[in-house]
């Protein structure tokens, strides 16, 4: 682990960077869930997806957003911890919780250059001009939508729709938003659908 990085972009965006033991040339970026509730790099969820990902050879990068911008500024922010990692590392991998989900997905919309982009229990919209389900069509990488069947808090139903449509990954689990008592299996299936798609040295 490293100490706190600033992320260049204009915004106070400060990460942690979780370093596997071996040489990698391969870095998951993990997005938070929303910061006006409580959500920070921090949370179990890609404190777990980072262990995961690190026990195979993959480093990962936890970012906070910058200061609440509706989505927008935070969307930006995004795709400026993906630049800082394409900078670093050959292959980039995006991983998003609740509103990170939805902010993983509409980054990986934008084009960054990324490999791969995993969605756990996303947000659906943000607002009119947020709408994963608007670009979905625009994702040119690999995709994962994880869910909770029980999950009453974010809208998720229409990106694994989309998903669906798209012939991308989905994976289902009998669980609520938070994925109580499942945190490691979660990070597995998210793991396993990562590390292929990254391809990290040997």
């Amino acid at each position: 682990m490293t100490d706190t990085i600033l992320v260049p972009g204009g915004r106070d965006v400060r990460a942690t960077l979780d370093e596997s033991d071996d040489a990698t040339d391969a870095v998951v970026v993990a997005c938070p869930p929303h910061p006006q509730h409580g959500g920070h790099r921090g949370d179990a969820r890609l404190s777990a997806v980072s262990d995961a990902v690190r026990a195979n050879g993959i480093d990962c990068l936890r970012f906070d957003y910058g200061e609440w911008d509706e989505g927008y500024g935070e969307r930006v922010d995004t795709r400026n911890a993906v630049a800082w990692a394409n900078e670093r590392y050959d292959h980039v991998g995006l991983f998003g919780f609740s509103f990170g989900g939805a902010m993983a997905l509409l980054t990986a919309a934008d084009g960054v250059d990324i490999d791969a982009v995993s969605a756990l229990g996303p947000a659906a919209r943000l607002a009119a001009d947020l709408d994963v389900t608007d670009v979905f069509d625009q994702i040119h990488v690999p995709v994962q939508v994880v869910y909770g069947t029980r999950d009453d808090i974010a809208d998720w139903r229409p990106v694994v729709g989309c998903a669906t449509e798209y012939h991308q990954s989905t994976v289902e689990f009998a669980a609520d938003h938070f994925f109580v008592g499942q945190t490691e299996k979660v990070a597995a299936a998210v793991t396993e659908f990562l590390v292929p798609n990254l391809s990290p040295v040997e």
